[in-house]
């Protein structure tokens, strides 16, 4: 175990299930290291299981299937350094298990539908993601899963997004305008006969209104730029790649916005990419990259998301150094 905190960094992970928080975090853990960091899934906070859920017709994505006072609390001990029963929600089951024991950890990851519903638990948090996924990709990413793996009907999965819309409309998706970083996943622009969710334009909005975080940016900060890098530094195959930056409003804040529409054909030459993005918070030239090739197999490796989560990862790296004053490979190394 490495050295007992002398501050905890919370971040906050959220969005909708099967947005890609599994994955993002998996890529924080290569930043942090697992031990440095616990992640905290907040399905461990239901108050109903799956059965009274079932009963009450009450889904998880409501509010009242969820003790916020408990996480609240418990997440402020884990903030003040001291250790936790945190309940756990058995997803095999759909029951209550007994508490298990959480320490202080130098990162605490409080992932799922509500890291930034109540406004107690939002005030804790020092940096957060918010994953969007457009609806048409999220029902052709969810088609996809549900009836080759799962042998659901075109018809049971739409009746199930339909299903859990009114509420995630309702108490999910406003949390987005609290979000430090949100990435939206959408349809490409590059083509318009192109089946949905296979080639993705993906944006990366960043609050400019946060101390001590500065937002990426293409070429030249606080300009408007679209860039297609396709040439002899670039291979892209049809419909070639278009990244775009610049400022714009998001819920009232001002945000700069990074864009990447279309597919990456060779992710060694995203070096190319990242020599013209400036304020990546990496320690080396190539990092960015590194990062990426360490797993081209995740999801969304060859898009903007492999790209975006990976610069969320960085800036969450340089916001736990810049409050601890304490670089991460210094005690993750010890």
């Amino acid at each position: 175990m490495s050295s007992k905190p002398d501050r905890v960094v919370l971040i906050g992970v959220a969005g909708d299930s099967g947005c890609g928080k599994s994955t993002f975090l998996r890529r924080l853990a290569d930043l942090f290291g697992e031990e440095f960091m616990t992640v905290i899934c907040l399905d461990d906070y239901h108050s109903l299981d799956r059965k009274q859920r079932k009963e009450t017709g009450i889904t998880a994505l409501d509010p009242r299937a969820n003790n916020f006072d408990l996480m609240y609390e418990q997440i402020k001990a884990l903030k003040n350094g001291e250790s936790i029963m945190k309940p756990i929600y058995n997803h095999e089951t759909g029951t209550i298990d007994p508490p298990e024991r959480v320490d202080p950890n130098h990162v605490i990851v409080i992932e799922g539908l509500h890291p930034l519903y109540d406004e107690r638990v939002r005030s804790l948090i020092d940096f957060s993601v918010y994953l969007d996924i457009s609806d048409d990709v999220k029902i052709a990413w969810k088609i996809k899963r549900d009836m080759a793996e799962r042998g659901h009907s075109y018809e049971d999965v739409i009746a199930s997004i339909n299903a859990r819309r009114p509420d995630f409309m309702a108490y999910i998706d406003p949390q987005k305008q609290y979000a430090d970083v949100v990435l939206q996943i959408l349809p490409t622009q590059l083509v318009k006969e192109e089946k949905v969710g296979n080639i993705l334009r993906v944006r990366m909005l960043q609050r400019e209104d946060i101390p001590g975080f500065e937002p990426v940016y293409l070429f030249d900060e606080g300009s408007t730029i679209t860039w297609i890098p396709c040439g002899r530094k670039l291979t892209c195959s049809y419909p070639g790649i278009r990244l775009s930056y610049g400022p714009d409003e998001y819920y009232g804040h001002p945000v700069s916005v990074l864009e990447v529409d279309g597919r990456f054909e060779k992710l060694d030459e995203l070096i190319y990419i990242e020599s013209h993005l400036s304020n990546t918070s990496t320690k080396h030239y190539g990092e960015m990259t590194e990062l990426l090739l360490k797993h081209r197999d995740y999801p969304g490796s060859d898009n903007g998301s492999g790209l975006f989560q990976v610069l969320t990862g960085l800036k969450m790296r340089a916001t736990y150094e810049r409050l601890t004053s304490r670089d991460v490979a210094t005690i993750t190394n010890r």
